[in-house]
């Protein structure tokens, strides 16, 4: 069973969260007119084995959004972050690689 670690009520069972999407997309900039960067900010996503972060809200409680780095082969949480937090794929939220990881 998947548990998850929300930031204000505390773990969890993930049938109480709803997955957005990765967590490292960048949006473009407000000027930027160009539909093929647009298209690729809006459809095209990774599908990456090993430590990547996602976002997920707590839809069934206190509906705050955080980010989750999960490993997408074993399905393990091995870190949770505030929504806001500067994270990178394959590393934790203090910024220290996965460590046994792939990414």
């Amino acid at each position: 069973m998947i548990r998850l670690t929300c930031p204000h009520c505390g773990e969890r069972d993930f049938t109480e969260f709803s997955f957005r999407a990765e967590a490292t997309v960048t949006r473009p900039g407000q000027d930027e007119t160009s539909a093929e960067v647009w298209m690729d900010y809006l459809y095209n996503r990774e599908n990456p084995r090993g430590a990547y972060w996602e976002y997920w809200q707590h839809s069934a409680a206190c509906r705050v959004w955080f980010k989750v780095l999960r490993d997408t082969m074993t399905h393990e949480i091995l870190d949770t972050a505030t929504a806001t937090s500067d994270v990178r794929h394959g590393h934790l939220a203090s910024g220290s690689p996965v460590p046994g990881k792939q990414s």
